[in-house]
Formats: structure tokens, sequence, C-alpha cells
């Protein structure tokens, strides 16, 4: 075994191997990968190995879509021992409520390329002529997909690897992985040796969190049991090889063809899991008992829809733990706060189906810096540290396995686990009758329903189905209020990260595109980019002293910006970064009438002349020291006040009291929603991400090019000067209540892109869409077609924002 290499891979499952395949082919062949056991010893040896390129993210689509790539070009290589199965697959409807959910998959998977198809029951019967058409209302049926063998893979891209110089070496466990003072890796320790080197790759699946926890990294996976069974051929009704996969989402199961024979699986809605706390390191190329209780509920459902099945003999049930994230997205990339340390984990039963897209993009995060996708979902800077609490982690896994199958509704809440976060506002807000939902651990409330008991929504989007929302008319009651009136939100959630000392102000320069060297008390809404001029980071950024900066982030994106800021933090500068969001209650009173409600509760100046817009300062609600900034989200005059959490309830109770006379209306985030879409306020993950520059999101009044230097300022230069082909636009329509983001936009019969987020205005009375346009079609009154549920439904480009064109009131 070799004692120095340039990088280290700590795992021989699929993704350990492609990662040292995609390294060895870019000419990085100075490679050791470990194994504790053999190759594929942990979850990839029990992997089903179905391979969908089937999703609505377009980030996991190219990864997905690269996979098959992969396989398909293996296959020219090495033949049918690859074990690579181009069958096609069907996604069945049992129910008309699937048929819904799945045209509106549909219609978001054809905006990012995916060929698939609704197809009617005759049809699907046609493909599959073995299954019972009782109770099936429709299909969709994607052509590339299928199904391959997880060994034979694994194996090909070990071989392949060790061909062009890897060093692969089995029966090797990893002890230890030191890091020196400034945080580099610098060596592995093993029971067969050491090895020094500078990258460190955690491939090691359901292992992963043992081997983060050496160099004090949190990865917040748990096994979950994933069972499915194995019959005999049934003699007279043998499977032919080209039989598609089959998915009945409605009956929990799914199932695959197998040397002539069928092979289900399932996924029941109480898993179990396993070894939480840390899976045993001997645990290699072994299964967990059978829970037959468990899955014969879900074999009696896909015996409904496959009679034949009463007549096979069972070989086996198959019991297989399976590495789950709390939000069933990978786990990848470098890991903020370590050099050379990253992590390519958390297959949640995609493993095999992405196996290739990851090894790809790891090698490109190690050779280049960068990944050549938006990688937010799946980046390991997204896990925060509420993730250490085991139980919620867990209750959260379980949940995700749950819901796979499950019809999850897109206004349906996280149930499991909760509640963990809470604001010191939680109590009155519960005595105002609050729904609450959940965003990244906090308790946030969705909307209220006045003169009722509080509670937590759930699975409440079942009880009006893809109809108009029975929350409608109340969200529309409170998004009014904000408008017309005066109204408070709970905004305690927002991420607020401290950056200090004498070199905070060069960080901060190097990272915003914005000049954030203004007065104290100074407000800068700003984004921070990476090299391609891709959108990190949507912010504000407020200069409380010289070399004190506190950043305003969005809920469930605090942990990913505070991990930016560290990556481009250098040793030995003096900056200390600090995430203060749990020590800071906030409350957001914003409308026509809220300086009228703030001037009742305070001795302090808060008029227009003394307290601008987008600045900051201390003041006093009733001997209560507030910080006071003056923005908006909802684009009406407002203020962010920000207070010492034992102080919390003090504010809310004389800003409420005081609020009485002008019907003062506490609101949630639905309403928000609401009314920052009628602004054309964009939503960081959705409308801007690390794949949309500035310039195309509109935001090119936040780019300071007189700045001697920001990260991406070169690329975004190169873009001005090369000329913009799109550009965020908003659109209306009428979609009937369902228009929820994704959408396939089409003109003229061809698929033009896909709507960003959407929601309903409910002051501008219309549904609203924000999407990247050709420039030729970016033009306020262009018709456009929105495919809504399968239909097409008329829409047209309008000028943002819809509300308050001009900005007056929040300047008022």
């Amino acid at each position: 075994m070799r004692d120095q290499a340039k990088v280290v891979i700590i795992g021989g499952g699929v993704f350990g191997t492609s990662v040292a395949y995609h390294l060895a082919k870019a000419g990085c062949t100075d490679i050791v990968l470990l194994d504790k056991g053999e190759l594929t010893s942990g979850t990839t040896f029990h992997s089903v190995g179905l391979v969908s390129q089937f999703r609505t993210s377009p980030s996991l689509m190219k990864i997905m879509n690269y996979t098959i790539k992969l396989f398909n070009e293996l296959k020219k290589e090495v033949g049918d021992n690859l074990g690579w199965h181009t069958v096609g697959s069907l996604r069945l409807a049992s129910s008309k409520d699937r048929l819904k959910s799945l045209r509106r998959e549909v219609s978001r998977a054809r905006a990012i390329g995916i060929e698939a198809q609704v197809i009617t029951p005759s049809e699907a019967l046609e493909i599959a002529p073995f299954m019972s058409g009782e109770g099936l209302h429709g299909a969709v049926w994607v052509p590339d997909d299928g199904h391959i063998d997880p060994s034979s893979i694994t194996y090909e891209l070990a071989r392949q690897a060790k061909r062009l110089g890897a060093q692969i070496n089995t029966g090797v466990r990893v002890t230890d992985i030191k890091v020196d003072s400034k945080g580099q890796v610098t060596k592995v320790i093993t029971d067969k040796g050491d090895i020094h080197t500078e990258c460190v790759v955690n491939a090691a699946g359901e292992w992963a969190p043992r081997i983060g926890a050496m160099v004090g990294v949190n990865i917040p996976m748990v096994p979950l049991m994933h069972q499915y069974l194995t019959t005999k051929p049934i003699p007279g009704h043998e499977l032919p090889p080209k039989t598609p996969v089959i998915r009945d989402p409605d009956k929990l199961f799914y199932c695959r063809e197998d040397v002539g024979s069928f092979l289900i699986g399932a996924f029941e809605t109480n898993p179990k899991q396993w070894s939480a706390k840390a899976v045993p390191w001997e645990f290699n190329q072994q299964l967990l008992p059978a829970e037959w209780d468990l899955f014969e509920p879900v074999m009696e459902m896909a015996m409904q829809r496959l009679p034949i099945l009463e007549q096979a003999e069972v070989i086996e049930l198959i019991n297989g733990p399976d590495a789950f994230t709390p939000d069933g997205h990978y786990a990848l990339g470098p890991v903020p706060g370590l050099k050379g340390f990253l992590v390519a984990a958390g297959g949640s039963i995609n493993g095999i189906a992405g196996a290739g897209g990851v090894g790809k993009l790891i090698c490109e995060w190690i050779l280049e810096g960068e990944p050549s996708i938006d990688t937010h979902e799946m980046n390991v800077r997204r896990f925060g540290p509420h993730l250490k609490n085991l139980d919620y982690v867990t209750q959260h896994c379980r949940e995700v396995y749950r819901n796979y199958y499950h019809l999850h509704f897109p206004n349906d809440e996280n149930v499991w686990g909760r509640p963990l976060r809470t604001s010191p506002f939680y109590p009155r807000l519960k005595e105002s009758g609050a729904v609450f939902g959940e965003k990244n651990g906090w308790e946030r409330v969705n909307y209220f329903e006045p003169g009722k008991s509080w509670r937590q929504a759930g699975y409440d989007q079942k009880n009006w189905g893809w109809g108009k929302p029975d929350f409608f008319d109340q969200v529309k009651t409170e998004a009014l209020a904000a408008r017309q009136n005066v109204a408070v939100l709970d905004m305690t959630s927002f991420g607020k990260i401290d950056v200090m000392g004498k070199d905070a102000l060069d960080l901060l320069q190097m990272l915003a595109i914005s000049n954030v060297d203004r007065p104290l008390g100074s407000l800068v809404y700003t984004q921070f980019l990476n090299e391609t001029a891709g959108i990190e980071s949507d912010v504000t950024v407020c200069r409380i002293a010289k070399d004190h900066f506190r950043i305003i982030s969005g809920t469930s994106f605090v942990s990913n910006d505070i991990g930016w800021i560290k990556m481009h933090a250098q040793m030995g500068k003096d900056v200390t970064i600090k995430d203060v969001t749990d020590e800071f209650a906030c409350l957001s009173l914003f409308g026509p009438n809220a300086r009228k409600v703030f001037e009742k509760v305070t001795f302090d100046d808060v008029s227009n002349k003394a307290f601008a817009y987008l600045t900051a300062k201390n003041i006093h609600i009733q001997g209560v020291n507030v910080w006071a900034q003056r923005v908006s989200y909802t684009g009406e005059l407002g203020w962010e006040l920000y207070m010492k959490n034992e102080d919390a309830l003090k504010v809310w109770d004389a800003i409420m009291d005081s609020g009485k006379q002008f019907d003062i209306t506490p609101i949630g985030y639905k309403a928000l929603d609401g009314l920052r879409i009628e602004k054309g306020y964009l939503y960081w993950s959705g409308d801007i991400s690390p794949g949309d520059n500035p310039l195309e999101a509109g935001l090119g009044f936040c780019v300071d090019f007189t700045k001697d230097d920001f990260i991406g300022k070169d690329a975004l230069l190169k873009i001005r000067e090369k000329g913009l082909n799109k550009k965020l636009c908003g659109l209306t329509l009428d979609a009937d209540y369902l228009l929820f983001g994704g959408e396939s936009v089409y003109k003229e019969g061809r698929i033009v892109d896909r709507i960003r987020s959407s929601n309903h205005g409910y002051c501008a009375n219309t549904d609203i869409g924000l999407i990247y346009l050709p420039l030729e079609m970016s033009e306020p009154g262009t018709d456009l077609e929105v495919e809504v549920m399968g239909k097409l439904v008329k829409a047209k480009v309008v000028s943002m924002p819809i509300v308050d064109p001009n900005g007056k009131r929040i300047r008022a």
C-alpha cells in the first residue's frame, strides 16, 4: 500500500469507485482507494440497481442523465457483462390525484429536457400486459430508464481506475484522519499503515458519519431498512429481459425483471431505522433479518396490480440498510472550515442511479475547484447545527422514506420530529391561532386561524387536493392587511451571521458584488458569486460597527452562506465568523401604518428624515434595546426589529397593544410569499441559484464594477461584454390556484423554459410566475402558454414589479 497519495478515497462502493474512475480518467492517477471489506460490501451489494432520470430538479436530472450516458458508453466497451438494461419504466397512477400529480411532474420534467409522456391505462397494459388494469388511471412512460447490476458496475469502474493507475486496497480500515492547525488534511491513519495526503474523499456510505466524526464533521445520515422480495420464475409466465421497471407509488411498490422472475420492492409508510448512532465497522457484506410484518401489507397491494404474483414462489425477502439524509438528497462536496476533505455520500436509495454524475462532480471539485452544475440542494454546506440532534434527524429521514412513494402535495409539511426550534414569540403566536409549518427545523407560521386553537400543519392538502386551498381566503386577508394597513411577522428563523475583526471588511469586499464599505448603520442588499458568476448567496449586509458586520440570510440558507464565507476566509487574518441566529428574536413590522404604530411604542425619531430606507440603528421600545433595520421583504414601509430573546414578548405585547387602534394583523409566510412575488423580489434556490448570474436576474443594480475585485467579477464582465440573451421576467395567468413552480412554458408549441417560482398575487388578483426568457420574448404583453396539470393555459409577460412599480411605498 502506498504511503503517500494526492487523493485518498474512503469507501469501495459505487460512489467511491466512480470518484476514482473519473479522477484517473482526468489524468489524476495518484489515488488510493480504501475499503475495510471488499468492494461493494456496504449498501451497494444489496442495491436493486434501478436507474431513472425522471426527476424534477435540473441538477438531479443532469446527474442521472450523465450516469445513463456513462453506463451506455461502458456497455459499448464490455458488453452485457456490465449488467445494464435499458428497458424503460412505467410510473403508474392508481388514483385520480396521482394522475394529476404525474401530469404536473411530466411538465416539470419536460422543461428540463427529459423524454417522458403520460399514457393511457390501455397503453400501459400494452407495455406490461401482466398487470391488472383495475383502478389504473394512467401512467408515465420514460423510455431511457432501466436497471443495472450494482456489483458489475462498481467492479468495472474499479477495474478501469486501476488500469489508469489508481491503487485499490481492500481489507484496510481507516482509524483516524489527521488535520493540521490550519485546518488542512495531512494524513490518513489505517490499521495497515499511514498515508500522507492533502485530499480525502469520504465515500464511506452508511459509515460516512463515523469517518466525518474523525475530523469533527457532522454528516447527518441514518440507515433505514429497505426490503425487496425475489421470486422464482413462474412456469409459462417468465418475464422477458426487456420487461420495463414498474413503479406503482399509490400501492407503495416497484418491480423489475430478475432472470425471468419478479423482484418486488417496497416503500412502507412506517419505516424502521437501524443502528442510527453508528453502523458497526464489522458490518460487511451482511443483511438484516427479514421484517415480514412490515413488508406484507405492501405485497398485498402489489398482488392487486400484479395478480400473477399469487402463483409465484418466494425465494427470499432481502432486508438491507440504506443511509438517508434528512431531506433525501445527496451529501456532496468540500466541508467548510477544512481543507482537503470532501464528502460523497447520502445515496438515499438513489446511489446507483446517480453514481456516474456524483463521481464526475467530486472530480471537478478536486481538480477544478468548482462543479460544472448547480449543487446547492445536495451540497454538504446546507447541513446546519440543528442536525446534530439525532432523534430529529432520524425522524426526518424516516419521513423522507415514508413520502418517497406516498403522495406528498406541494402544500404538505413535514410532520415527524416536531417541534425542534421555536422562536421566543411562539407562545403569542399560539395564542393567536397560528398554523405552523416547518423550515430548517424552525416552527414558522404559515397563516393564522383566528378564534381557533393553534396547530401544526401536516399532510393538509389531501383535504382539498388539486384545487383552491382551504387557507386561500385567510392568506388573502393577511396579505391585504400588509398592503393596506399594518402587519407583523415573526422572522426569528432568518439567518444571522456576524463577521467581525479588522479584516472583516476585506473579506466581505472580496465576497460581495456590492460595495459594503458604507457608513455605520448602512444596509446593503447583495450577492456572493462563484468564479463563473453564479449566485452562491443572496443576503443583506448591515454594518453595525467599523469592524462588525451582520449578514441576514434566508431561513434554509444560513448554513450554506456561513459555509461559503468560511471557505474563503484566509488563515492568519483577523476575522471571526459566528452564527448568531439563535441569539436574537426578530419581529418585522410593515404596512402603510407601520410608522404610526412604531411612533406609539418609542420616543426615538422614526420619521423618514431621521430613519431612512436601508439604514439601521438602536431604538428603545418600553426600555428594551432594539436594533432596527429599515427594510422589508413585502415592499411596504417597514422595519425588522432585532432584540434579545428574553425581551421578545415584551416587544410583541407593546407593538400589538399600540397597534390595536390600527387593526394590526399578525401574518404568516404564505402571505409573505404572495407579497414578495408581486414585487418581483427573488428567492434564492428558485429564482436565483449558482447556475444564474446577477445580470440575467435583473440584479445589475447590486453590482459595483468599480470595486478593485470580487469573486466572479471577471466572469461577470465577460457576460456584460458579450451581452445578455435572456432575462428574468414575470408572467401572469389564471392557473386556478395550481401554479407551484417548475412548469413548462411554451411559445408556439415549443418549450421555452420553466417557471422558477410562483404564487398567487393576493393583492394583484392573479397567479404570478417568474421565468428566464429569451430577450425577444421578454417584452411586456408577449403571449405565452404554461402547462398546468397537463393543460396549456394562456399567460402574458408583464412588467415587474406589479405592485408599486416605482418603489414609493417602501421609501415613504
